[in-house]
């Protein structure tokens, strides 16, 4: 029994001076670190960073990124641009042409003034919407002026009211004085040009996509550029 207990003793201070030398391996995973560290390739540059300043460098990076992002200029959406000058026969092509992009209400066409004056308009200046020239015309009305109309086509006078379109400046002077007389303060008179055999295409909102797709359009067809309009 004596013999059993000796040997059990010995037995355990052996395990026990094994495991301190270590070679038992490692149990807890970090009694030896440093040896292990040391066994790494380029140790000595490792760096611990603490949990704060690696949040803090995370954010700085997610910062540049976003500033970086926000530094990208918007694309330029030009407010009119317009094709000219078509003849009858090319507008039509283009029409064509253009149908694909189907642009409703962005699009519109319209003849360019000619170099003669075919008369004489008597008009309230353009009043900038619908609304407003709707505005101005219950004004005149007011006044007793009930022979106008509103200009709502794609021309300079566009959203202007008509007081009448003569073919001399004399019989325009004199529609001119006669509305004075009721009280009409802002008309005046603006020569009428001849139409033009040319048309021109107004676009809106023009992004630079659709900006690609009418150069290469317009290309095709002879004799026209390319204008900014209002």
């Amino acid at each position: 029994m004596l013999k059993f207990i000796f040997w059990s003793l010995l037995a355990v201070n052996a395990v026990l001076f094994a495991y301190g030398k270590g070679y038992l391996g490692h149990f807890s995973g970090n009694e030896h670190e440093p040896q292990r560290l040391a066994q790494q390739l380029n140790a000595d540059k490792l760096t611990i960073i603490p949990a704060e300043k690696a949040n803090d460098a995370s954010a700085a990076v997610a910062a540049a990124a976003s500033a970086a992002a926000a530094a990208k200029p918007a694309p330029e959406v030009l407010a009119c641009l317009e094709i000219a000058s078509f003849v009858l026969a090319d507008a039509r092509r283009f029409e064509t042409l253009l149908a694909p992009l189907k642009l409703g209400d962005r699009q519109s066409r319209h003849n360019l003034p000619g170099t003669e004056i075919a008369g004489y308009v008597v008009h309230m200046p353009p009043q900038g919407s619908k609304e407003g020239a709707e505005k101005k015309a219950a004004e005149l009305r007011a006044l007793g002026v009930h022979n106008y109309f509103i200009m709502s086509d794609n021309t300079p006078l566009r959203w202007a009211i008509s007081l009448g379109v003569f073919k001399t400046e004399t019989a325009a002077q004199n529609q001119l004085a006669a509305l004075m007389k009721q009280g009409v303060r802002t008309a005046k008179i603006t020569p009428r040009m001849s139409g033009s055999k040319q048309l021109a295409f107004q676009f809106r909102d023009v992004d630079p996509d659709l900006k690609v797709r009418l150069d290469q359009l317009r290309s095709s067809l002879p004799a026209n550029e390319t204008r900014a309009c209002k």
